[in-house]
């Protein structure tokens, strides 16, 4: 058995879906780690990770719209403030998804449906350097 980790780091513009598969399934090809299991996580209170369809982008901004209708950025609401009208819900918005994915790797690559892709959810308005933590284990 083995064991590879990585740490991935992406740029962000603001709130949207970022794809990461292409650097995720580069990643994992060059661990050359034939089966096995891949976690990623990402290490920010303020933004998740999701898979999901990565063929129409207007799922990507209905997601986004969808998600500022039921999480809003209204300032009265919330206690925490300190870090600008968008923390908090940003905070309630990975509460409501994920910080960490798992998925299987077959063949040196991770197995993904058709139109699956890995996302990086930003929730905050300003741009932000993310961190996602990958680690593989199999043979």
């Amino acid at each position: 058995m083995r064991q590879a980790t990585h740490t991935l780091t992406l740029q962000t513009t603001g709130k949207g879906l970022y794809e990461c598969t292409p650097a995720v399934a580069t990643w994992v090809r060059d661990s050359g780690i034939e089966a096995g299991l891949l976690t990623l996580f990402v290490q920010h209170t303020s933004a998740s990770l999701l898979i999901q369809e990565n063929a129409d982008p207007d799922v990507r901004e209905d997601l986004a719209d969808f998600f500022t209708r039921l999480v809003p950025e209204e300032t009265t609401t919330y206690r925490h403030r300190s870090e600008g009208p968008d923390d908090m819900p940003a905070h309630v918005r990975s509460a409501l998804t994920q910080t960490q994915l798992s998925l299987p790797v077959d063949g040196t690559r991770p197995v993904l449906g058709t139109w699956q892709g890995i996302f990086l959810f930003e929730h905050r308005s300003a741009p932000n350097r993310r961190r996602i933590v990958l680690h593989l284990i199999g043979e």
